[in-house]
């Protein structure tokens, strides 16, 4: 168990890259509810500017901080710590959660591998080693929470991208947590939140509507302050359609095309297809 009243607590700063909507400002939210200061970093000005007002409305203006970043840019999010550590000194809580999935084949344009590869991983490792350091150095406990997915792991196919940069946050933050804990006087510690079916601005195709085997934003969040107070690191999320079992089923089977030398992707392979099936089935 981890008493998160010792970091998610008033007067100690939470930063949430990708919190203009979705998970990040929900999260942003929970923080500021509880009286944290909040720093949200985005790009688009507007929706960047509304998120801060909510988030006003909640903690007052003092505590609060929206900067339009490119997470992709190193040098961007080099000007973010900067500015945050001007304002509030510290930083307690980085979540690095911008996320982005347009479409991708192998084969596809360069433009839409670059900028997944880009935000989806390089935003979470730069992130992590801008911030770092200094959270480390201040001594106090502290958090990183990196948003992965489940396509990082289960790898379906449809979108090789954005697997691949969610793979590279899987192994980066597991990585990462190998070194908090053995970085002596270190008490930072990191975690992989592998959200479930989101209705979030990544959803697509359902005309505004929520899907019933969805969750909310708000839910995921909710999910993932439990499984830190737990001292989970891997936070898997369920959701209104699939439950833990299955996620770990699937997840098993992925991994076992390794062990039992089956064809990659065998879950979606015609000649595997029944067995995943009756393998799920009898779980």
């Amino acid at each position: 168990m981890t008493d998160l009243n010792d970091i998610i607590k008033p007067s100690n700063v939470a930063v949430i890259t990708g919190g203009a909507s979705g998970i990040g400002l929900a999260a942003a939210k929970h923080f500021a509810g509880v009286g944290m200061s909040v720093v949200i970093a985005d790009l688009g000005g507007d929706r960047l500017a509304k998120a801060a007002e909510e988030l006003k409305a909640i903690s007052g203006e003092e505590h609060v901080m929206a900067i339009e970043t490119d997470v992709a840019d190193k040098a961007s999010l080099a000007a973010l710590e900067r500015a945050v550590i001007q304002r509030f000194g510290r930083v307690h809580v980085l979540m690095n959660n911008a996320g982005i999935g347009p479409e991708t084949s192998i084969f596809s344009d360069d433009s839409g591998w670059d900028a997944i590869l880009g935000v989806n991983l390089m935003g979470v490792v730069n992130g992590t080693r801008v911030f770092g350091p200094g959270m480390i150095a201040h001594g106090e406990r502290g958090l990183i929470i990196n948003t992965g997915s489940k396509q990082g792991i289960t790898t379906p196919p449809g979108n090789p991208a954005y697997n691949v940069s969610k793979a590279g946050v899987k192994v980066f933050t597991e990585a990462l947590e190998h070194e908090l804990r053995n970085t002596e006087g270190g008490r930072i510690s990191a975690h992989l939140l592998i959200p479930g079916f989101v209705f979030t601005g990544l959803s697509k195709g359902f005309g505004g509507e929520k899907p019933a085997a969805a969750w909310t934003s708000e839910q995921t969040v909710a999910f993932m302050i439990e499984s830190l107070a737990k001292g989970d690191f891997y936070i898997l999320c369920p959701d209104n359609d699939v439950a833990r079992a299955t996620d770990e089923r699937r997840m098993a089977w992925a991994m076992g095309d390794i062990i039992e030398n089956r064809p990659p992707l065998s879950r979606w392979h015609p000649d595997y297809a029944d067995k995943f099936t009756a393998f799920l089935a009898h779980g």
